[in-house]
């Protein structure tokens, strides 16, 4: 059986963008202090700049940046680094900011004030999940294949581009083809064991999800049979064999 194993953090590096000089550098030390290797950017550009010039494993993104939409900012560092862990930090309390930063690409979000604490177990848990070991043997859902060694979905042939958790949303699903699984379950295991508040990321992530596979099932030469994701109200969701 297969073995997590926790991420050196002392390698990870951590991008924060946040143009306000108190939260920065108390994001800033605080990742240090943790073993983390933090860059502060104070602005959208310079934070691009950073991202092309160095590798990051993280970005910590303000939506409420001076010179660039956030959210945009977010689409962008997606675009170009699939596989980047983006939190969003945001002042802004509707609905419509935190799913419209989901949207673009982010894997989670916190609403300020939040604690260094919860950012860090945040931090933790969506690192680890990266790092573990993955199943060997890629799951056949229908005409699509998921392989999570290889972190590759594809339907006959053609790769279905998949944000990181709309995939692990996808495997989690696919391994319990047939069975309903709880949103508590869903959350813990592709967010945080230790969720908490609102489940909103979870509709936008399947929303997303069931749109992409739709579109690329559009683009193969031949027809598909894609496995239907059920709604259950009241509960969670079912990938139906």
């Amino acid at each position: 059986m297969g073995t997590t194993v926790a991420p050196d953090r002392s390698r990870l590096r951590v991008l924060v963008v946040e143009d306000d000089d108190t939260i920065g550098r108390h994001l800033e030390a605080g990742l240090r202090s943790n073993g983390y290797a933090p860059t502060w950017s104070r602005t959208g550009a310079s934070a691009l700049t950073e991202a092309v010039r160095t590798p990051y494993n993280a970005v910590l993104l303000d939506l409420g940046l001076p010179d660039l939409d956030g959210v945009e900012l977010a689409r962008a560092l997606r675009t170009r680094y699939p596989d980047l862990l983006i939190v969003i930090l945001t002042a802004r309390t509707d609905d419509i900011d935190v799913i419209a930063g989901l949207d673009a690409g982010a894997d989670d979000y916190l609403v300020k004030p939040f604690s260094l604490t919860v950012l860090l177990a945040r931090l933790r848990a969506h690192l680890r999940r990266r790092t573990g070991t993955a199943p060997a043997r890629p799951l056949r859902l229908g005409d699509l294949v998921v392989d999570a060694g290889a972190r590759r979905c594809s339907l006959h042939g053609i790769d279905v581009p998949l944000r990181p958790k709309e995939f692990e949303l996808l495997a989690l699903l696919g391994r319990h083809a047939g069975q309903a699984v709880s949103r508590e379950t869903l959350m813990a295991e592709v967010w945080d064991e230790n969720w908490f508040g609102s489940t909103k990321t979870l509709d936008v992530t399947m929303a997303s999800l069931r749109r992409r596979l739709t579109e690329t099932a559009q683009t193969v030469p031949r027809p598909a049979h894609l496995p239907r994701i059920t709604t259950l109200r009241g509960h969670g969701y079912r990938l139906e064999r």
